[in-house]
């Protein structure tokens, strides 16, 4: 596998004047002679009141490792506020600009790291062609991963090795947001045309409220409950009970994002029994609670 700066989308940023928010002090591309792995150390200013820094491509990992601040931000039409402190992760999602205001104590200084689209595009294909969901990946990181945080500090002291370090760094990084935190979608399609499995994955849908077992579903397509359970693991590669749960968390997501609604609200519309089972079955699929998704 070979990647090359060429992957790295830096045109959204041409006409964007970064040197008024922060100083480089050390660039992988530069100072290192790196091709895979763009790596940033910056120095930024302790005083921003509004910054829109603009979307690119290239997914992104912050690591504080000096200053505090609470930083306000507006991104993707939803505002929040978060701490930066040291050793406390962040993840930039790809071409989503974000608006940010801070007041820094102390001197502000990060190590950023720059995985290119293409490294990403590449290695979820490998691992079953998903569509990465970005939004569930920020948010399972919003609760830490020493991983990821010691790699991208090892990285911004890494200086003089050649640019195999740099591409075996950018594989293992993505390889290990994308199994440990987002899943595959649930949208893909049976992988032979069954009528009975897509009767049943409509059935699920219409009914992620109702408390159903697998032989109701079973019963919808006309097949008995083992029979119908080997005709839809050989067609999707998971169970139905997998399958239903993970529509669930998909639909427990979207009202978290999309509405104020409480989590007892979110629990009776997504077929759970309460706020606990949600919050229990939220924090086994994501790794995250509801409450530090919604606050992301």
């Amino acid at each position: 596998m070979v990647f090359d700066s060429a992957r790295f989308d830096t045109r959204p940023v041409a006409d964007f004047d970064m040197t008024r928010y922060v100083r480089q002090t050390y660039c992988s591309w530069e100072d290192s002679g790196w091709r895979s792995l763009l790596v940033q150390r910056l120095e930024h200013v302790p005083v921003v009141e509004d910054m829109e820094w603009p979307g690119t491509a290239d997914l992104h990992l912050v690591v504080p490792v000096a200053g505090r601040a609470v930083i306000e931000t507006r991104s993707a039409g939803r505002e929040r506020r978060c701490v930066w402190a040291r050793g406390r992760l962040e993840l930039g999602i790809p071409d989503r600009p974000v608006f940010r205001r801070y007041r820094g104590e102390g001197a502000m200084r990060s190590v950023v790291v720059h995985i290119p689209r293409g490294t990403v595009d590449s290695v979820a294909a490998q691992l079953g062609n998903c569509a990465v969901d970005f939004d569930a990946m920020a948010a399972s990181l919003s609760a830490g991963d020493p991983l990821i945080e010691e790699t991208v500090l090892a990285l911004g002291g890494t200086g003089g090795v050649d640019d195999l370090y740099a591409e075996a760094a950018a594989v293992l990084l993505t390889v290990h947001l994308l199994t440990r935190h987002t899943r595959l979608p649930v949208d893909q399609s049976p992988t032979r045309e069954d009528a009975r499995v897509r009767a049943a994955m409509a059935m699920m849908r219409e009914r992620l409220a109702d408390s159903i077992t697998l032989a109701d579903i079973a019963d919808e397509v006309h097949l008995s409950a083992r029979h119908f359970l080997q005709v839809f693991k050989a067609a999707t590669g998971t169970t139905p009970y997998r399958y239903l749960s993970r529509l669930r968390i998909d639909e427990a997501k979207r009202l978290l994002r999309d509405t104020d609604l409480t989590l007892g609200q979110i629990a009776a519309r997504c077929g759970f029994a309460d706020a606990s089972a949600l919050s229990a079955a939220f924090l086994r699929h994501t790794g995250t609670r509801p409450s530090a998704f919604r606050n992301y």
